[in-house]
């Protein structure tokens, strides 16, 4: 089996939102995004329930089917941190998109080229759309947390694929070939 990966995807995280207070009055969150063994961690921002991070974090994807999992925790400086919720991160709609390969070409900036509805499947707390700009694809998405009473993250998908990388339409059955 190739062990090279499909590609790069960069997750920018953005901010959270009405995150579980876990310490006095507030909490000291971070984000841990983990795919298979590999973990990426944001830095804590200190007393603050709606923290803005704009970090990005790049895992390389070697199988699709496995999750990305992304886990908040409360910083906690004398004690064990305190978890604060986690998603699944559901990269299919979004490899899906990316396999229209050339066609894509043709669209104007701006365009949304599939949109995904929140569901039990996925962590979704509303409509994500996946969206083509100056040659790019991208997908927002506002990730609804579990296992915590309130909370939600804010997170953008972007597929790189770089020297040594498999490709995505080359993994797909029917990919689209460059050479024409």
């Amino acid at each position: 089996m190739d062990q090279r990966p499909l590609g790069l995807l960069t997750i920018h995280v953005k901010k959270g939102i009405n995150l579980a207070i876990r310490d006095h009055r507030s909490s000291d969150p971070y984000v841990v995004i983990t795919v298979a063994d590999q973990t990426l961690k944001t830095r804590v921002v200190k007393k603050n329930c709606n923290p803005v991070w704009n970090e990005e974090m790049t895992v390389a994807i070697k199988d699709p089917n496995v999750p990305i999992r992304l886990t908040v925790f409360d910083w906690d400086k004398f004690t064990g941190d305190d978890k604060m919720g986690d998603a699944n991160i559901d990269i299919q709609p979004y490899l899906d998109a990316l396999k229209m390969g050339m066609e894509l070409l043709r669209l104007p900036n701006g365009c949304a080229i599939k949109r995904v509805q929140p569901s039990r499947q996925n962590c979704l707390s509303d409509e994500s759309s996946i969206v083509w700009n100056n040659g790019k694809i991208t997908q927002d998405m506002l990730l609804r947390l579990n296992n915590v009473e309130c909370g939600e993250i804010e997170i953008m998908l972007e597929w790189h694929e770089g020297a040594g990388c498999r490709g995505v339409t080359s993994a797909s059955k029917g990919g689209v070939s460059s050479s024409t």
